[in-house]
């Protein structure tokens, strides 16, 4: 690719960014109008770590930098159309539940709805598990099943992880960040229009992020965070496959790759279904078992527990990139060896916090 045409690229993505950023800066003030006025705010309760009433609307300054960017700036092709109707369908579930709260029956009829149109419509789907337990192609049945168990655990760890200010925010633009890297440097005809979707979705995030880290006068609410989540997991399979079809950037190591650009929430989901299937009760069900439920306990303040996720999830990420030649298996095995430790770690440090708070 020509000089000329990679500073066009870049002088069209930093414009994305821009609008995209603007628009959800200038939004974002009139959205915490309108909600206080109308009186659409979050209560607090047992499970929330915030004390006052706050707007969940943020993701709608999100969409609309989001959405209005992609639409200006970005070639449509290879999925991306269908990845914007997708966002719409997921949008006015998330939409309704912040506003009017839905079960979540009617959120999962949204995420196939917004699946299917992906992976049916564009054909945006993992075709190989790249040598992973010795399976490569994927009969065409298996590959649509996997492909929906893989965008819908994705796009629901990213709304999980919702918990403090700032930290979805933070780890979406974290994950959106490298993989858009990915994009602009291999993607090639393919791929390439996908560092548009990268560049676009953190603008929208870091103008929304202004008023969100503590203490946050909005909240991304599932407006935002389902929409996140989704446009995550799609990037994350385009990932996968450009790695299958093109041999880049990590060529038959791209998925274990994936896993580690996405540990923190992938790692949070995991543990707390866990937990909860074997104490008997829904993987659904709410509690405060997260790990920045976890960290705060330890006496962590929001902002530095914030930091101290991103971090880690940075720390990972640099560890699979640099130490992808290991292949898939081995990567897997650290990645769950380190994942197991951690886990007994908060669990450990949560059952000595009980102890003490007996004694006393």
């Amino acid at each position: 690719m020509s000089r000329y045409v990679m500073n066009a690229i870049g002088i069209t993505l930093g414009l994305s960014f821009m609008w995209s950023f603007l628009v959800a800066l200038f939004a974002v003030p009139s959205i915490i109008y309108i909600a206080h006025l109308k009186n659409m705010l979050d209560t607090p309760n047992v499970r929330t770590v915030h004390e006052s009433l706050t707007p969940r609307l943020g993701g709608v300054a999100v969409f609309a930098g989001f959405m209005s960017a992609l639409t200006i700036f970005a070639d449509l092709t290879n999925g991306v159309q269908q990845l914007l109707a997708g966002c719409i369908v997921l949008f006015f579930v998330g939409l309704k539940d912040d506003l009017v709260s839905i079960s979540v029956t009617k959120k999962f009829v949204g995420q196939l709805l917004a699946t299917g149109i992906v992976m049916v419509m564009a054909d945006v789907r993992i075709t190989s598990f790249q040598g992973i337990l010795g399976i490569h192609e994927l009969p065409i049945g298996i590959s649509y099943a996997f492909t929906f168990l893989v965008i819908v655990g994705i796009t629901n760890a990213i709304n999980l992880i919702d918990g403090l200010d700032g930290l979805a925010g933070t780890i979406v633009s974290i994950i959106v960040t490298t993989l858009g890297y990915f994009f602009y440097r291999y993607g090639g005809p393919d791929f390439g229009n996908y560092v548009y979707v990268s560049v676009c979705v953190l603008g929208g995030i870091l103008g929304f992020l202004r008023y969100n880290f503590h203490r946050a006068t909005i909240f991304m609410g599932d407006t935002g965070s389902l929409v996140c989540g989704f446009i995550v997991s799609i990037l994350t399979i385009q990932f996968i496959e450009m790695g299958a079809q093109l041999g880049q950037p990590f060529g038959s190591s791209a998925p274990s790759v994936a896993v580690g650009i996405l540990f923190v929430p992938l790692f949070d989901t995991l543990r707390v279904f866990l937990i909860r299937m074997m104490a008997g009760r829904s993987p659904f069900s709410p509690d405060k078992n997260h790990v920045h439920h976890r960290i705060i306990a330890m006496g962590f303040q929001q902002i530095s527990t914030v930091m101290l996720l991103g971090l880690l999830n940075l720390v990972v990420i640099l560890f699979v990139i640099n130490f992808a030649e290991l292949g898939n298996t081995i990567l897997i095995v650290v990645l769950t060896a380190f994942s197991v430790l951690l886990s007994v770690f908060l669990g450990v440090y949560r059952s000595r916090t009980t102890q003490q708070r007996v004694a006393s």
